[in-house]
């Protein structure tokens, strides 16, 4: 009899289809679903590996305009980067993938859902609070949390031999030291290691190699680049880019998809977009990530130009604060939360005149603002021209930094001991006040 039915987050890979077989072993009935968030992927070839081996019903969508839109979207409105280096790839599009889930799971009648998201990671959280947001009731199946199934695969092979034993196709040539994440913002290695290294190797190799000329998939060596820059036209508006146009050729995008796929091109020509950190996760610990995002750091560059050019500095200012919440939201899983709500709508508020066009050149790894000009431009050039004194008097400049010095002075008489007065002079004049006031 059948424990339930349960929808797999399905990737066509060994660890996931080996979930999928061993999910079927333990009694229930088992939905695949695999999102196209814009991954490099054989989605016909997973289909059918899928109902190989057992899966009751195979779904595959296609999210990328959606991901784009609603997730990318508010990411680039926000400037979204996480400790000042990530840009957010993989945990933006978690939230996405999930929420799909979820709708295949309630329509289908699933009470379960799982994942193939290890017990040290970030996914698990993204992924599992994504679920619980949108449907409380559901139960979660993490099988690299459950005893029974880490204890009895410890590293790759043997998943490989469990995979041979139950006619699961396994991959012909050893796989590369590391793990990888794709979709259509970016590529991530979240690490550099073998599931058969020892612990000392892992670290000797997280910390000390750099990585291989052949990890990065989505960008080119800056060094091997084209030797002609790219020089693009990106059109906002309320923060959200509206269309792309090359100057060189005068290509032109204008929809969300093919905008982003089209910076992603042109800044993967180039080389931009590459970073190897050391991240704080979530869960309490440091790992090494590689990333590629080449579409997303074109736009980060380019959104915050022509929103400094039409933002008041002082809703700025809040909004800076503000996008730093956000991206640890995100990144820590709470896409769907209160607060995370709150804060989205604040920066979607904050976008309302974040409107114009921003030119640039891509070039060698860097990309290089030119110019922009927007109707709702914030930027006065006769009140900052030293040739034009316009609305602006220069004798009010003296009063303004006179003011701003008094509290830099009564700081340095305080740490010099000169600005108490005499215990027995605020004694007095207590006494006198309170003498008068009666």
């Amino acid at each position: 009899m059948s424990k339930g039915t349960v929808v797999l987050a399905y990737s066509g890979g060994l660890d996931t289809s080996c979930i999928l077989v061993w999910l079927k072993e333990q009694g229930y009935d088992v939905i695949t679903y695999l999102a196209n968030i814009g991954q490099d992927e054989d989605f016909e070839a997973a289909r059918k590996k899928a109902e190989s081996l057992g899966a009751k019903k195979v779904f595959i969508e296609d999210l990328r305009t959606e991901f784009v839109e609603h997730f990318i979207w508010p990411a680039v409105q926000a400037n979204a980067v996480y400790e000042d280096r990530y840009l957010l790839g993989t945990a933006v599009a978690r939230p996405c993938i999930a929420r799909r889930q979820v709708e295949i799971a309630r329509r289908e009648g699933a009470q379960f859902v799982s994942h193939g998201a290890t017990g040290k990671g970030n996914d698990q959280i993204r992924f599992e609070l994504t679920c619980y947001a949108l449907y409380p009731e559901v139960k979660i199946i993490a099988p690299w949390r459950i005893p029974e199934f880490y204890n009895r695969f410890r590293g790759r092979t043997d998943l490989m031999e469990y995979a041979k034993e139950h006619g699961i196709p396994v991959p012909v040539t050893p796989r590369a030291p590391w793990s990888m994440d794709a979709n259509l913002m970016h590529i991530s290695k979240p690490s550099l290691q073998s599931t058969d290294q020892c612990h000392e190797c892992v670290t000797l190799c997280v910390f000390q190699s750099r990585a291989p000329a052949d990890l990065y998939l989505m960008t080119k060596n800056p060094e091997d680049s084209p030797n002609v820059q790219d020089v693009l036209e990106i059109e906002f508006k309320k923060g959200v880019p509206v269309k792309v146009t090359n100057m060189n050729d005068g290509i032109s995008k204008t929809t969300a998809l093919d905008i982003f796929s089209y910076l992603n091109e042109i800044g993967g020509k180039h080389g931009v977009g590459r970073i190897d950190i050391v991240e704080n996760r979530f869960i309490g610990m440091k790992s090494r990530g590689i990333y590629e995002t080449p579409g997303g750091t074109v736009l980060l560059k380019a959104h915050l130009d022509i929103e400094t050019f039409t933002m008041d500095k002082e809703v700025r200012r809040i909004k800076q604060g503000l996008g730093i919440k956000f991206s640890e939201l995100v990144y820590n899983g709470f896409w769907y939360s209160p607060e995370c709500d709150f804060v989205r709508h604040c920066i979607a508020k904050s976008q309302e005149n974040v409107e114009g066009k921003v030119q640039l050149s891509v070039f060698k790894g860097q990309v290089y603002i030119l110019g922009r000009e927007s109707p709702k431009s914030l930027y006065n050039e006769e009140l900052v021209s030293m040739d034009v004194q316009g609305d602006y008097d220069p004798c009010d400049a003296s009063g303004f930094i006179r003011i701003n010095a008094v509290r830099l002075a009564f700081t340095l008489k305080s740490k010099n001991g000169c600005l108490l007065k005499p215990a027995h002079t605020y004694a007095s004049s207590f006494f006198i006040y309170f003498s008068s006031a009666g």
